[in-house]
C-alpha cells in the first residue's frame, strides 16, 4: 500500500493510486476547456509518480510521527513523472508530438511544487543551460525503476499507459495544425503551457484538500446561479426612470449592451462617456453573453482596489448575493494564510479562500494586478488560476490603466484567450487606448464598439469644455491659488487636481495659510487610509449636495471610481486619459448648463515628475496636441473627442515603443521576446557549446516571473492609528483569542496605507513606526499620522529640529 497524504486530523491514509487518478480526472475536465483533456489527464497521472519510492514512503510516515525530524520537500517526488514521459516520448523521437507532449507536460510536473515556477527550457542570461533537460535528462531519479514498475501495477499497465500518451499526441495535433500543417505560434504554446499547468496545479490542490476535508468534489456550474442574477438585474433595471436626458442616453446605452451580447466570442469595447453608468451596462452585456454562450464566469478586471470594493457592493446588492461575488485584490494582510478559522467563520470563509485560489466563483473582481500575475508571475498560487480564465467573460474596467510595459503582454494573453480559450474580452472606458495599432496588437474584432454613433453620444453626453490655461513659463503656487478664488468668485464648489502628494500639499498649505476665503478647503491624497478618505468624500459629497462654498485639492485618486459632481475642475496638465476621468467629475449628472475643466502646466520644481515617466510623458504628448489647437486655430473645448483620444495613444505608444515589451531593469532581457522562439536565449547556449539541444518549447517562463512585477515600485503596507484603526493596533498588539484575528485583520485593511521604502526607512530612523505580529505587519506611531495629510513625514522633520 502506497500513500500519497495522511490527514492531520484522524491519521486517515489517502492512497497514491487514488490521488493520481482523482487528480487526473480534475486536471483531464479543466482541460476540456480548450480541447486538452488526454493531456492534462496524463499530467494528473504522473505528477506524484515519485511517491511510490521507498524513500518517499517513510519520509511520510516520520513526517506524521515526528514533524521535525524531516526536512519539508527533502524527498524529490515531482521529477520521476516528466522523466518518464521524456525516456518514453522524447529520447531518440522524430515525432514533433512526441516532442511537445513530453516537454508540456513534463515542465508541468516537474513544477508542481516549485516556488519558481515553471522551468526555463532554455536560461537566457547567467549560465547558459536547459532548466527543464536539466531534471528531466541529467538528474538522476533514485528508485526509478521500482517507481515506474509500481506505477505500471497500481495504477495503469504500460500498454495503456501507451494508449494514453498517443491520445493525448492525437488531440495536441488537432489543436496545433490545420490541413495537416503546424499553425500555432510559438507565444501561443507558451500560454498552452500555462494553462496545463494550472489545470494540474488546481487538480492537485482541490483533490488534497478534499481528502484533507473529508469532502466530495463537488461539479462548479455557474449557469443557473448566472441566469438567476440576470433576472434579478433585469427587475433592477425596469425600475430605472429615464427622467432626464442623461438618465435616456444611460438607458439607452444599456439596451445596446444587451443586444450586443448575442455576438460570437470576440474582443470587444465598450466606449461609455464618464457617468454614463459602464458598471451596470456591462454587467448587462456580461451576463446575457455569458448565458447565451454557455461562460461559465464574468470577471471584472479595474485598476484599483477601492473601485473594487465599491463596484462588488452595487454588483451584491442588486444580484442578492454575499457568497458566490468574490473579490479578490492583493492585500497585505491574508488573515487566511495566518490564522486558523473558528468553526463558525469556517464554511463561508472556507469556500472564500478556495475561490480566490482557483476562481471558480460566477463573477469575480479583480485587479489588474491579480489578472496578469496570473499568468506571468513566479509561483504556483497565481499561475493555479489561469484555466479559469478560459470560457469566460472578462470586462476590463479602465483598459488606458494597463501598466505601459505590460502591453505586449496583455494583448498576446487576450489574443490567446479569444482564440484558444473561447473568452470574450470587453475593453471598457470612455477613452479607448489604441493597443491595436502597436506592434504586437490587439486583434479586436471589427465592428466590435457596442455604442452606436459614438460622436452622437459624445455630443448629447458633452457637460464640460476644456479650457487652455497653458502658460509658456509654467504655472507657480501662488499663480494656482490666485486663479483658484478667482474661480470662487463665481463659483461654490472647485475641484483641482495635481500629479504628485507634494504639488497637492504645497497648494493646500499656501491657500491655508495665505487666502482669506470662505470656502471649506480639503485635502486628499494616498497617504491618508481608506477609511479617512471616505470619510472626508462623504463629508464633501455631503455638502456639495447642501450647495456649500467647497474647495478640494487632491492627487488623480479621485478620478477612479468616485461618483462625485463639482461645479469646475482645474487639471494639472498629464495624459488625455486623466483629464477624461477628471472632466467626469465637473457636471457629472449634466445638473447645469456646460461647465469649465482648466488644463495648467506647472513648474517643474512644483511638480516633480522626474520618478514619474508615464505621467511626464503623457502631459508632454497632451501639450504638443494643446499647442496644435491653438496652431490651427481650434478650440480646445473637443480635446476630449474620440478622434483627439485616438490620436493622442497613438502618439504615447509610439513613445513608447521600447518599454512595450517589458525590459528588465539592469540588462538587456525583454519579458515579451521570451514567450515564444527565444532566438537571444538559445543562440546563447549554442555560443557556449556548439549546438542546440532538440526542444520544442524554447520559452523562459521561470526567469519571466523572476523578474515579472505589475507594478515595479515596491511599497509596504502600513496599519495607521487613524479612529478605529488606533483600537485595532492596539488588539494585534495585545492577546486576542485565535478567533478574534481574522475579523481585525479584515477591518484593518480600511486603516492602511502603502509607503515606499525611502519613507519606511525614513520612519523607522525617527521611530515612528513598529511591527506587529512577528514583523508580518508594521503599525505606524499616532505622531507620525495627521488629520490633515495622512502619514506625515514633515511631522518628524520637526520633532527632530526641536530635538538639536
Amino acid at each position: 500500500m502506497f500513500i500519497a497524504h495522511i490527514r492531520k486530523e484522524d491519521g486517515k491514509k489517502q492512497l497514491l493510486k487514488d490521488h493520481l487518478k482523482e487528480s487526473a480526472i480534475l486536471s483531464g475536465n479543466w482541460g476540456r476547456k480548450i480541447g486538452l483533456e488526454k493531456t492534462c489527464y496524463l499530467a494528473g497521472l504522473l505528477h506524484d509518480l515519485g511517491k511510490y519510492s521507498d524513500a518517499f514512503q517513510i519520509y511520510l510516515k516520520q513526517a506524521v510521527a515526528a514533524p521535525t525530524s524531516v526536512v519539508r520537500g527533502s524527498v524529490d517526488h515531482s521529477t520521476a513523472g516528466g522523466k518518464l514521459l521524456f525516456d518514453i516520448c522524447h529520447k531518440d523521437s522524430h515525432d514533433p508530438f512526441s516532442l511537445i507532449l513530453a516537454e508540456l507536460v513534463g515542465n508541468a510536473i516537474i513544477s508542481h511544487h516549485s516556488s519558481r515556477g515553471l522551468q526555463d527550457f532554455f536560461v537566457p542570461e547567467g549560465e547558459a543551460k536547459s532548466d527543464y533537460l536539466d531534471r528531466v535528462q541529467e538528474k538522476e531519479v533514485e528508485e526509478y525503476d521500482i517507481i515506474k514498475n509500481r506505477f505500471f501495477e497500481e495504477v495503469l499497465p504500460e500498454s495503456e499507459f501507451k494508449l494514453k500518451i498517443n491520445q493525448a499526441k492525437e488531440e495536441l495535433k488537432r489543436l496545433y495544425q490545420t490541413d495537416g500543417k503546424i499553425t500555432i505560434t510559438s507565444n501561443t504554446t507558451f500560454f498552452i503551457l500555462k494553462f496545463v499547468y494550472s489545470s494540474l496545479l488546481d487538480a492537485d490542490r482541490t483533490n488534497t484538500m478534499l481528502f484533507e476535508e473529508k469532502r466530495e468534489h463537488e461539479l462548479v456550474i455557474n449557469k443557473e446561479l448566472l441566469k438567476a442574477y440576470n433576472q434579478r438585474l433585469e427587475e433592477k433595471v425596469s425600475l430605472f426612470t429615464a427622467d432626464t436626458p442623461i438618465n435616456q442616453l444611460r438607458g439607452q446605452m444599456s439596451e445596446q449592451c444587451k443586444k450586443f451580447s448575442e455576438r460570437d466570442t470576440g474582443i470587444y469595447t465598450l466606449s461609455i462617456p464618464t457617468g454614463g453608468g459602464k458598471t451596470l451596462a456591462s454587467l448587462r452585456f456580461g451576463l446575457n453573453h455569458a448565458i447565451k454562450h454557455s461562460k461559465e464566469r464574468i470577471i471584472y478586471v479595474v485598476p484599483f482596489t477601492t473601485i473594487i470594493e465599491q463596484n462588488a457592493t452595487i454588483v451584491r446588492e442588486i444580484l442578492q448575493d454575499e457568497v458566490n461575488i468574490l473579490e479578490h485584490h492583493s492585500n497585505v494582510f491574508k488573515e487566511t494564510e495566518i490564522f486558523e478559522h473558528t468553526a463558525e467563520q469556517e464554511e463561508a470563509e472556507r469556500k472564500q479562500a478556495l475561490l480566490k485560489d482557483n476562481w471558480e466563483a460566477p463573477i469575480i473582481f479583480t485587479t489588474m494586478v491579480q489578472f496578469l500575475n496570473t499568468i506571468y508571475s513566479k509561483g504556483t498560487r497565481n499561475p493555479r488560476r489561469f484555466h479559469n480564465l478560459t470560457n469566460a467573460v472578462i470586462i476590463f474596467d479602465e483598459t488606458q490603466g494597463v501598466p505601459t510595459n505590460c502591453t505586449y503582454l496583455f494583448n498576446e494573453t487576450l489574443n490567446f484567450l479569444k482564440e484558444y480559450g473561447d473568452t470574450t474580452s470587453v475593453l471598457c472606458t470612455a477613452t479607448q487606448p489604441s493597443l491595436e495599432y502597436v506592434r504586437k496588437e490587439l486583434k479586436k474584432d471589427e465592428d466590435g464598439e457596442m455604442i452606436a454613433n459614438l460622436s452622437e453620444v459624445e455630443r448629447h453626453f458633452k457637460r464640460v469644455d476644456v479650457i487652455d490655461k497653458t502658460k509658456l513659463e509654467s504655472w507657480s503656487v501662488e499663480a494656482l491659488a490666485d486663479f483658484s478664488q478667482d474661480i470662487l468668485e463665481e463659483k461654490d464648489s472647485l475641484l483641482v487636481i495635481l500629479n504628485t502628494k507634494s504639488a497637492v500639499r504645497r497648494l493646500y498649505q499656501y491657500i491655508k495659510e495665505k487666502c482669506v476665503t470662505d470656502v471649506k478647503l480639503y485635502h486628499l491624497s494616498t497617504s491618508m487610509c481608506a477609511a479617512h478618505r471616505k470619510k472626508l468624500l462623504d463629508e464633501i459629497k455631503e455638502k456639495l449636495e447642501n450647495k456649500e462654498r467647497i474647495l478640494c485639492i487632491t492627487t488623480q485618486l479621485i478620478e477612479a471610481g468616485v461618483d462625485i459632481s463639482f461645479q469646475s475642475v482645474i487639471r494639472a496638465v498629464a495624459g488625455l486619459d486623466s483629464i477624461a476621468q477628471a472632466a467626469g467629475r465637473c457636471n457629472r449628472n449634466g445638473e447645469e448648463k456646460k461647465q469649465s475643466v482648466y488644463l495648467v502646466n506647472l513648474s517643474e520644481e512644483l511638480e516633480k515628475l522626474d520618478k514619474l515617466p508615464e505621467i511626464a510623458q503623457g502631459k508632454e504628448i497632451t501639450m504638443q496636441l494643446l499647442r496644435e489647437y491653438r496652431e490651427r486655430g481650434e478650440n480646445s473645448a473637443d480635446l476630449l473627442s474620440y478622434a483627439t483620444q485616438k490620436n493622442y495613444f497613438q502618439r504615447y505608444y509610439k513613445q513608447f515603443e521600447h518599454t512595450l515589451g517589458y525590459p528588465v531593469k539592469g540588462n538587456s532581457l525583454i519579458l515579451f521576446d521570451l514567450l515564444g522562439n527565444n532566438e537571444n536565449a538559445v543562440l546563447h547556449f549554442k555560443r557556449s557549446y556548439g549546438f542546440v539541444p532538440t526542444l520544442a518549447f524554447k520559452s523562459s517562463p521561470k526567469t519571466i516571473g523572476k523578474y515579472f512585477k505589475v507594478i515595479d515600485s515596491p511599497t509596504r503596507t502600513v496599519l495607521v492609528p487613524y479612529k478605529e484603526g488606533k483600537e485595532l493596533i492596539a488588539d494585534l498588539n495585545g492577546e486576542l483569542r485565535p478567533e478574534e484575528y481574522a475579523p481585525n485583520l479584515k477591518k484593518s485593511q480600511q486603516y492602511t496605507v502603502n509607503l515606499f521604502r525611502y519613507e519606511l526607512d525614513e520612519l523607522q530612523k525617527n521611530g515612528a513606526i513598529y511591527p506587529l505580529l512577528n514583523g508580518d505587519i508594521y503599525a505606524l506611531e499616532e505622531s507620525a499620522y495627521s488629520n490633515e495629510f495622512g502619514v506625515d513625514l514633515s511631522v518628524l522633520a520637526e520633532s527632530t529640529t526641536l530635538i538639536i
